[in-house]
């Protein structure tokens, strides 16, 4: 007898695929509560909700986030097909936002800023993961491939910049408190909004570098319609003089 193939849902292709579709629908859900738990209060409570946002949706923030790490090892060992350098960037950006800024210093949590940051936040994971969720089973929709493909361009320098006031905001609190520094050995000591500021210097030149490509490529764009359109229309007034000189 030769060997007896395996069920559909046990070869190790589907399996892959119906892990990844469970994690993306997760996440997808995790950030949907947040997003409409977001909106609701606000259009219930108005400006007073945004004081008490983390209070409120923090605690499942924390939680997705913690389990977005599993994505380094899903590019790691190549269930995902991203790169991985810019996802190890953008999840330290967010872990160090949230956990080591927000999370750690209680008068933060009360700014407004903390509200629009986890509105683009949420915004762009759910955009994502319904798209990375719905190619696992080939499901495409036109419309949700161009929101994922472009809807990060104007949303992730507003994202560093909300980034960037909060841990702004941030800077007097730890220089208060000192949560974080500590004295070393041999008379040294870590003086952790030191890290914080060189963190902020970070953020900007690689918000400027951002904008500095985009508008590079969208000047790009409109200089190829632009020879596009010319170049259209001299083909068509050369049909034209042809046909009328035959």
């Amino acid at each position: 007898m030769g060997p007896v193939a395996l069920p559909t849902w046990l070869q190790p292709r589907y399996r892959k695929n119906a892990y990844l579709f469970i994690y993306y629908l997760i996440q997808f859900c995790g950030h949907s509560w947040i997003f409409t738990n977001m909106t609701v209060r606000f259009f219930s409570f108005g400006k007073d909700s945004m004081v008490d946002t983390f209070y409120a949706i923090g605690l499942v923030m924390q939680l997705c986030q913690s389990i977005s790490l599993l994505e380094l090892l899903h590019i790691y060992v190549g269930i995902e097909s991203n790169h991985l350098l810019p996802r190890i960037l953008q999840l330290t950006e967010r872990i160090i936002v949230l956990f080591m800024v927000i999370t750690s210093q209680e008068e933060v949590q009360e700014k407004y800023v903390v509200c629009v940051l986890f509105i683009f936040w949420n915004l762009l994971d759910m955009v994502r993961y319904t798209y990375s969720m719905l190619s696992v089973i080939g499901i495409s929709y036109a419309v949700l491939t161009w929101f994922s493909q472009t809807l990060w361009m104007p949303i992730y320098p507003l994202c560093v910049l909300a980034e960037a006031f909060t841990i702004y905001q941030s800077l007097p609190y730890f220089e208060s408190f000192g949560t974080y520094s500590t004295k070393l050995p041999f008379d040294l000591s870590f003086y952790f909004p030191y890290v914080l500021k060189i963190y902020l210097m970070m953020l900007f030149v690689g918000k400027w570098l951002f904008c500095f490509v985009f508008a590079f490529f969208l000047c790009f764009l409109v200089c190829a319609a632009i020879y596009l359109g010319i170049n259209g229309k001299v083909c068509k007034h050369a049909r034209d003089d042809r046909g009328y000189l035959e």
